[in-house]
């Protein structure tokens, strides 16, 4: 593995341009331009001495639900880590465009609470291209260090739609129709605006009905990552410090809708999810532990 140290976080709304270049009939021929196929890249980005902006971490915890609090939530390192993500897509050397990609999984764990004091090492990496029923798939391997010891880690594994397999299995969590209402969630239409505007994540499927729809969707829809986390801070008052959380993404929530936050007991830990509050499909499966 070839390993890179950045001089500082990449701009978000640049690397989006180079990602929507991938999807142009053959300008992933070009060699600075991914989209051009073959294997997955060997290369991982490292960025060092990461520090926390208070005011765009409390502005993160109004827009997902969490209580400022000393340590930041388990799902903000993904904000701290996206440009690295965003960078090792839009490489000459990775296979696929990163706009049409879609998030379909997503596994955390918080091995101990992070302080918005620390300074932090963030790492990331790609993993090899598996089969999918609905095309194939890679993870995104994220870790996280403070003084030299590991304290976050995730996966978050992307579909790239084509060919499938039919021996393949679309694993993650299976959904619980059985688990009660906890919360109803009013979601209004600039949500993806408002969580781009935190996260950095500016995928014009989130933002606005007309990007969304040269997507194929009838109007933007919430990010995967939002769902998570808004899941994460209405459990956070039962979480230990350490645990694992992993979610499976179902179906796409548009914007505006209502939505229903789902949770019980399993089998030493928690089962939650995310329907419609119109007719009760799943939006997303999760399930929570401790470590």
């Amino acid at each position: 593995m070839t390993s890179r140290t950045l001089d500082g976080p990449p701009g978000t709304l640049g690397l989006y341009g180079r990602a929507a270049l991938g999807s142009v009939p053959l300008a992933g021929r070009l060699p600075f331009v991914a989209g051009g196929g073959g294997e997955m890249s060997d290369s991982e980005l490292v960025l060092e001495d990461v520090s926390v902006d208070t005011e765009r971490l409390a502005e993160y915890c109004r827009v997902c639900g969490f209580t400022m609090r000393d340590a930041i939530p388990a799902t903000y390192p993904h904000i701290l880590a996206f440009p690295l993500h965003m960078a090792l897509m839009t490489q000459g050397d990775f296979p696929f465009p990163a706009v049409g990609l879609v998030h379909v999984q997503n596994r955390i764990e918080q091995r101990r609470p992070i302080e918005a004091t620390e300074k932090l090492e963030i790492r990331v990496s790609a993993g090899e291209l598996q089969p999918h029923p609905k095309g194939k798939t890679f993870a995104l391997h994220t870790s996280v260090s403070s003084g030299g010891e590991e304290v976050w880690v995730s996966e978050s594994t992307n579909l790239r739609r084509g060919k499938g397999s039919e021996s393949a299995s679309d694993s993650g969590p299976s959904f619980d129709p059985d688990l009660g209402a906890e919360a109803e969630w009013p979601l209004p239409g600039d949500l993806g605006r408002r969580y781009a505007g935190v996260a950095g994540d500016h995928n014009p499927i989130h933002l606005y009905g007309i990007t969304a729809k040269a997507f194929g969707f009838p109007r933007q829809i919430a990010h995967g990552r939002w769902t998570k986390a808004r899941c994460v801070a209405a459990l956070e008052p039962r979480l230990p410090g350490a645990f694992e959380v992993e979610v499976a993404f179902k179906r796409p929530i548009l914007l505006p809708s209502k939505v229903e936050f789902t949770s019980g007991e399993a089998n030493g830990g928690i089962s939650f999810g995310v329907r419609s509050a119109r007719d009760g499909e799943p939006h997303l499966a999760g399930t929570a532990k401790p470590l």
